[in-house]
């Protein structure tokens, strides 16, 4: 677990032709192989040209002591207790407001719901602190795991490790960035094979559709509906996702399915470990999911959306905290369920597998502790990792710092190797 693999994989634009198509990528480090194309830049979907621009920025409505809820604030541990109503009743800081044109919205129903109930900024630019604060808050979700998921973000993402400001959704360098001429775009959460990848649960591919991989896709929703059948738990949801590979599979030929495609199962076990309401006796229904997803369905059987991805009324959050360990299980139990080869698809019409940490030859193989795949999860943020055919995602130092200073602690007691910072 502990040593790490770098990808055997085909090198240069022959093998792998999308890269040398896109925007920024220096054609003389194709051969390399560490390509890092910035796939926001230019005017396309999720650039910084048509991103949504709020001149009238205002912070997340904070927890008061008349609505504590988990009393998370500033980036530091809540109480860790759940079961309480979300909205609190008589919190009028914390109803539901629709975002407006100038606000941003990503990939993620759970953060959009947030934003739109202003746990988070209600405009889509957030920081490192809002973002440990609404998981504690709003879903319960575990110190450690707020801390890894936010770190991830602003790491993996680029976002701004000076302001930790991030985009929920688009390229808003302007409004993220110590300075734009230094730190280069900063593509928010919209950035592909980072937080966003092949196979959403309910957003397009990249590359087949034109580098919208965030808008709403009611078609994704009713196929994820139509296998779960109103029960978004584990063994239908491994189904969908194991559909969902094998669709991107053949219809994408610049598909990718790597390292970072763990956070997907990791994302879609929120549909059954963070959104279920006690007021429902914690089942992972439909009426729920389609309320954080703003899914409505019409006449003919379609579903559409509403721009309304809210929490549910009358909805209490799980009562003991999601943590690391608890989302590495599920991420493992998931996978387990229906296997898939980690790798992308070449221009010969082959896959190549991969080999990262615990992954080995393309698979996770059974018998892998938690332990372990919880160091996987760490890896992502602390190593070179394979972001795309030929392209690596290197930490910088400043990263590996910010890293240490928020992330490593929680994971020292599990034998993760923590990364060296000087």
């Amino acid at each position: 677990m502990k040593q790490f693999v770098l990808p055997l994989l085909a090198s240069g634009a022959a093998a792998f032709p999308f890269v040398a198509n896109q925007a920024g990528v220096d054609l003389s480090l194709l051969n390399a192989g560490r390509v890092r194309p910035r796939q926001q830049s230019g005017e396309g979907a999720g650039s910084a040209a048509t991103c949504p621009f709020n001149p009238n920025h205002v912070a997340a409505a904070p927890v008061t002591a008349a609505y504590p809820y988990n009393n998370a604030k500033n980036g530091v541990p809540g109480n860790g207790k759940g079961g309480y109503y979300v909205p609190a009743t008589g919190d009028t800081a914390h109803q539901f407001v629709a975002p407006g044109p100038n606000d941003i919205r990503g990939p993620c129903p759970g953060l959009n719901a947030a934003a739109n109930h202003n746990f988070l900024a209600h405009d889509g630019i957030t920081t490192f602190d809002e973002l440990v604060d609404a998981q504690q808050n709003v879903y319960n979700v575990g110190y450690d795991l707020a801390t890894l998921l936010a770190a991830l973000g602003l790491t993996l993402t680029d976002g701004d490790l000076v302001t930790e400001k991030l985009s929920i959704g688009c390229d808003a360098t302007s409004r993220t960035s110590i300075s734009p001429a230094l730190t280069g775009s900063e593509p928010g959460l919209d950035g592909h094979n980072k937080f966003e990848a092949d196979t959403s649960l309910t957003r397009n591919d990249f590359f087949t559709h034109g580098g919208d991989d965030f808008t709403f896709n009611g078609t994704l929703f009713g196929m994820m509906q139509n296998t779960c059948q109103g029960n978004f738990d584990l063994q239908n949801l491994a189904t969908y996702r194991k559909a969902r590979y094998e669709q991107s599979l053949a219809e994408n030929s610049n598909f990718y399915f790597g390292p970072l495609s763990l956070l997907l199962y990791g994302a879609a076990s929120f549909l059954y470990e963070l959104m279920p309401s006690g007021t429902h006796n914690y089942a992972p229904d439909l009426p729920t999911i389609s309320s954080f997803f703003g899914a409505h369905q019409q006449s003919d059987g379609t579903w559409t959306f509403g721009n309304d991805e809210k929490i549910p009324a009358n909805w209490t959050n799980r009562v003991a905290p999601y943590t690391n360990t608890d989302v590495t299980e599920q991420i493992l139990l998931m996978y387990l369920l229906d296997p898939v080869l980690f790798g992308g698809n070449t221009a010969s019409g082959s896959f190549d597998a991969i080999s990262f940490g615990a992954i080995k030859n393309g698979t996770i193989p059974n018998g892998i502790d938690a332990a372990d795949t919880s160091c996987l999860l760490y890896q992502l943020a602390t190593q070179s990792v394979p972001s795309d055919a030929n392209g690596i995602l290197t930490p910088t130092v400043d990263a590996l710092a910010f890293i240490a200073t928020k992330v490593s602690p929680s994971f020292a007691n599990l034998g993760c190797p923590l990364p060296l910072t000087k």
